[in-house]
C-alpha cells in the first residue's frame, strides 16, 4: 500500500505560464522530452528524462509539491514530497 499524498490542499486551478513548452528551455533555446505543470503556480517545466530537469529544479527552488503531466493523453499527478503518483480528482 502506498503512502497517500499529504499536499492535496496545495493544488490550485492554474493556467500554464508557457503553454508551448518548458519555460526555461524556451528561454535557453533548448529541447525537452516531456512536460510537467506545477499545480501551485502554473510553471511548465521539463521532466527528469529531459537534459535540464526543470520541473524538479522548480520544486527544489519553490517547494511546490505537486506536478501534473502536461502531455496530451496523460492525466496523472506526482507529489515530490511524498514520492507518490495519483490520478486527479474528478
Amino acid at each position: 500500500m502506498s503512502v497517500p499524498c499529504t499536499h492535496l490542499d496545495q493544488i490550485r486551478d492554474v493556467q500554464p505560464r508557457t503553454p508551448d513548452g518548458c519555460e526555461e528551455c524556451l528561454e535557453l533555446g533548448d529541447t525537452w522530452v516531456h512536460l510537467r505543470l506545477c499545480k501551485t503556480c502554473g510553471h511548465v517545466g521539463c521532466c527528469d528524462s529531459s537534459p535540464n530537469k526543470h520541473a524538479t529544479k522548480h520544486f527544489r527552488a519553490t517547494q511546490h509539491p505537486i506536478v501534473q503531466s502536461f502531455e496530451r493523453g496523460e492525466n496523472w499527478l506526482w507529489c515530490y514530497v511524498d514520492n507518490v503518483g495519483m490520478e486527479p480528482a474528478r
